[in-house]
């Protein structure tokens, strides 16, 4: 196919299914858990956290421009969180999604954003065109042999990629206890559901990338936290079953730490940020 830049007054959103990127049986890994999420689409919505205003402050100081006005591509947007934010602080945004379930969500909730089904391996945009791209929680889903060089043709010359992760601050007790408890259930080596380090820091030093740390909390209702754990890859591998026995556990331990049914969570933005030449 050859590249596109979608119409940047598009109000259908109409897109395509793309069989080449859904997951097969022979899929690998990484693969199956990135399309994991699609089935729980209305749940990582609601339950996920955003991104504070700090964070947007932040790309804007490192890029020397206003997101106002910016043509900014939001690469795995999944549901469309930091889309919303991003328009929300004047950016021309357009999502672009390989998930059909994630992507319907985004349809459904945002139906005046351009939405385009596609990979950042290979991204279906056309070089130049773009003023920033953006990888909210979803550049470790991608292949960066392959995802960097497509940013970097994508990006105006002087434009920006910025990568960022929300990280649970093991700094909090509480928090260190959870993420220790999900290790040993998953019993595989892997991180916590909500504890992933930001996995920007591999690109490479000549790009000369800049990386910043925003602390920011939010309180919840524990549904919701206990929502979000549920809605991560490491649990949606695991099934219903397990899941919902490792929850119940948690619901009864966490409210002998919040007896009023409220949870205040705890997050580092991880934040790395390049300028292309």
């Amino acid at each position: 196919m050859t590249p596109q830049t979608p119409p940047a007054n598009s109000s259908t959103n109409s897109f395509p299914s793309s069989s080449t990127h859904s997951p097969t049986a022979t899929s690998p890994g990484p693969t199956a858990r990135a399309f994991s999420f699609d089935a729980v689409a209305d749940q990582y919505d609601e339950a996920r956290p955003g991104y504070p205003p700090a964070l947007f402050d932040t790309v804007e100081e490192l890029t020397g421009r206003p997101l106002r006005g910016s043509r900014v591509f939001d690469i795995g947007a999944g549901t469309g969180i930091a889309t919303r934010l991003l328009r929300a602080r004047g950016a021309r945004v357009t999502a672009v999604e390989p998930g059909p379930g994630m992507a319907a969500r985004l349809h459904r909730t945002q139906p005046d954003v351009p939405l385009i089904r596609g990979l950042g391996d290979a991204l279906p945009l056309a070089d130049g065109c773009a003023d920033l791209i953006t990888y909210a929680q979803a550049w470790h889903w991608t292949d960066p042999a392959r995802s960097l060089p497509e940013a970097l043709r994508v990006l105006r010359p002087g434009g920006a990629l910025a990568l960022w992760w929300n990280v649970a601050d093991a700094g909090v007790p509480w928090i260190a206890g959870q993420d220790e408890r999900i290790h040993r259930w998953a019993d595989d080596g892997a991180h916590g559901a909500h504890s992933l380090p930001g996995q920007g820091g591999d690109l490479p030093a000549e790009l000369r990338p800049a990386e910043r740390r925003v602390a920011w909390t939010r309180r919840v209702p524990l549904d919701t936290h206990l929502a979000h754990l549920g809605s991560h890859s490491i649990f949606r591998m695991r099934g219903e079953a397990a899941t919902a026995a490792f929850l119940a556990a948690e619901r009864a331990r966490l409210l002998t730490l919040f007896p009023d049914g409220s949870v205040e969570e705890a997050y580092v933005v991880e934040l790395t940020l390049i300028r292309r030449p």
